[in-house]
């Protein structure tokens, strides 16, 4: 499209823009390469804005439209900062100019410093630039987690109770769902500092395929039944799996002597949503590269990883220096930092493990850490120092069963052998997961000590289930916009 052309289809789309009042969209791209830009920064105040998403889209609310006054600054790590008003953009594209300068060009300095001497300044100044002060933050919290079956095999051996058969542990096979995604959506006001956190949510959604946990409902409770129906009173299971083996009671005080008994394992998922999401979002906030129960070492243990100053960039008009390191010896991470060249905050992270956290393999069972990785923005709150701006983590594990399993009933108040019941089985199961948690700060503003022990929380809400993406569900909400993954998924009951 020619310049003559998109100038008058802005003109025109921008005409109508504060008449329709309604939400507005697009994507922030490269000027030249049109590429979309992922998590570019759009300021819509002092200490208020959006973030686009990996794809470079972002959205305002009617409501944040007719609050604007002012201009909207976007802006991106390497690229010039923008101004646009709203009410004259009717694109669906905004383009940025990059910034292309070499750190030879702009810093003419006599003693200039090497990337050993920027990472002691910084380690030197993580006090202050990344003081704890209690805030209230407007925030969204996205968690996506993608699980894979890659094998999933019961090799029948021996069952002396009719309907444990090999037909059923069959059915069990085709039951377990090879591939499956689960989502949950947040948004809500976080209080607190870096370490405590209470939390309001305003409203939450969940996105999954109900069909497959109600199938593995239903297997549940066969499988209950068959031993309610089999199991006789007084008896216990001893279970045993290779040299291994341990003993459940079944019996109880609380039952009839003439009742069978089972045993009811209680699901950690039955933890209440507003406790989970609460949990996830400190255990993002532990992971930040300045607290002391960070798996990120690199500061800490500076002295075993090698850091290079590559460059120079500008991010939100300052400048920055980009500096990579990577492990000398047997460390974990490697990745690049932002370093804000007067005060020398880390503005932005990226990092990714090298190699698995943890690996285990032991007498057939194998678990493996495999992958974490993801991205930290930092921007100035009103009090001076920097707070979080976005967090992205992506937390994978690989596991694996390959394992004989016994399953034997066991009776001291009958005549004869002690032995009633008993299931042999081969176990062979491999698969893995991979969690990823978004956290985006939409607007922070400092709170008192007696503010935040007023806060009330609100636990016992629950998410409101939805079984495919529905673009209306957070209208009028400030979030990050799903990316197309999310947008198109689908339950199979649809």
């Amino acid at each position: 499209m020619s310049f003559l052309k998109q100038t008058l289809l802005l003109f025109f789309i921008g005409s109508t823009f504060t008449a329709a009042a309604q939400s507005f969209s697009a994507t922030v791209i490269d000027q030249k390469t049109g590429e979309s830009i992922p998590y570019a920064t759009v300021q819509l105040g002092t200490y208020s804005g959006v973030i686009t998403n990996e794809e470079g889209v972002f959205t305002l609310t009617s409501e944040q439209l007719q609050q604007q006054q002012d201009s909207v600054y976007i802006s991106s790590m390497g690229y010039g900062k923008r101004g646009i008003i709203l009410q004259n953009q009717g694109a669906e594209a905004i383009g940025l100019t990059p910034m292309v300068m070499q750190l030879g060009e702009v810093f003419l300095n006599a003693h200039p410093l090497n990337a050993k001497e920027i990472i002691e300044k910084v380690k030197e100044n993580l006090a202050t630039n990344y003081a704890a002060s209690l805030s209230q933050k407007k925030i969204f919290f996205r968690q996506s987690e993608f699980n894979t079956m890659d094998q999933v095999a019961f090799d029948f051996k021996k069952s002396t109770i009719e309907e444990l058969n090999e037909e059923l542990l069959d059915s069990i096979t085709g039951l377990v769902p090879r591939k499956s995604s689960y989502y949950q959506e947040v948004a809500g006001n976080l209080y607190g500092d870096y370490t405590t956190h209470k939390l309001y949510i305003e409203k939450a959604a969940e996105l999954y395929d109900k069909n497959k946990d109600v199938s593995m409902d239903g297997l549940s409770k066969k499988m209950e039944k068959i031993f309610k129906d089999n199991v006789k009173p007084n008896s216990y299971l001893k279970i045993k799996s290779g040299i291994f083996g341990t003993k459940v009671q079944l019996d109880s005080a609380n039952k009839k002597k003439d009742e069978p008994q089972v045993v009811t394992v209680t699901d950690s998922t039955e933890q209440q949503f507003q406790e989970q999401i609460k949990d996830h979002i400190s255990e993002l906030y532990e992971q930040l590269f300045f607290n002391e129960g960070t798996e990120l070492d690199f500061l800490e243990k500076s002295n075993r990883y090698e850091f290079i100053l590559n460059d120079y960039s500008f991010i939100d008009g300052e400048a920055v220096y980009r500096i990579s390191f990577s492990p000398k010896g047997k460390k974990d991470f490697k990745g690049t930092l932002y370093v804000n060249t007067q005060d020398f905050a880390i503005v932005r992270l990226e990092f990714h493990n090298v190699r698995p956290l943890t690996k285990i393999a032991l007498l057939g069972i194998s678990y493996k850490h495999s992958v974490y990785r993801g991205k930290m923005l930092f921007g100035k709150d009103s009090h001076g120092s920097y707070s979080l701006r976005y967090m992205e983590l992506e937390d994978g594990q690989a596991f694996g069963v390959e394992r004989p399993l016994k399953v034997i009933e066991k009776n001291k108040f009958v005549s004869g052998p002690r032995k009633q019941n008993e299931l042999s089985l081969d176990l062979h199961i491999h698969g893995s997961s991979l969690v990823k948690y978004e956290l985006v700060v939409f607007d922070s503003k400092a709170i008192t000590e007696g503010t935040y022990t007023g806060v009330v929380e609100n636990p016992k809400l629950k998410a409101s289930y939805l079984s495919k993406y529905d673009p209306d569900f957070w209208k009028e909400y400030t979030i990050m916009e799903p990316n197309a993954a999310i947008q198109g998924f689908t339950s199979e009951m649809e």
